[in-house]
């Protein structure tokens, strides 16, 4: 785990900025201990909101998954975290890819009884499919694949 994920999960905001300034570290940095968690990850999982903010307006990439195909917004629907919840959605951020097992961060907030994140998901999930079509019209370009955890996902499903 490198400073910045540390960082990024206790919410020094401080640290955080001190560290992408330097650029000292990767905001996209997995940490392989971890199920291939980056600092984003962290930080939506302990509700971090700003830490969020500052990760992603400095190259953090939402798309990107753990071992298990899970994205900031699954953790952030584990924990009940609705302001990151509302903050990825706000900044296009996917929030409803499936992960490994077919889940989607909704389904994920519904498991743990986050009525208020499975409210706000409904809503937020259409709105961005919306987005997505007209991002796809006006050839928008949109991060929202892990092309790696994709390549590896394709790669297991053709061994089987």
């Amino acid at each position: 785990m490198t400073e910045l994920h540390q960082a990024a999960a206790v919410g020094d905001y401080d640290l955080v900025e001190e560290i992408i300034k330097k650029k000292s570290c990767d905001p996209n940095q997995r940490d392989i201990d971890w199920n291939h968690r980056t600092p984003l990850h962290w930080a939506a999982s302990k509700g971090q909101t700003e830490v969020v903010r500052i990760l992603m307006e400095n190259g953090a990439r939402a798309c990107l998954r753990t071992d298990n195909g899970w994205t900031p917004a699954h953790f952030a629907a584990e924990s009940g975290r609705l302001s990151v919840l509302r903050l990825l959605h706000s900044l296009h951020a996917p929030i409803d890819k499936e992960d490994s097992s077919e889940d989607k961060p909704i389904t994920i907030a519904e498991i743990y009884g986050h009525e208020d994140c499975v409210r706000f998901l409904e809503k937020a999930v259409v709105e961005s499919r919306n987005y997505r079509r007209m991002a796809k019209l006006k050839r928008m370009s949109l991060d929202d694949t892990d092309e790696e955890w994709q390549q590896e996902r394709e790669s297991k499903n053709a061994d089987k």
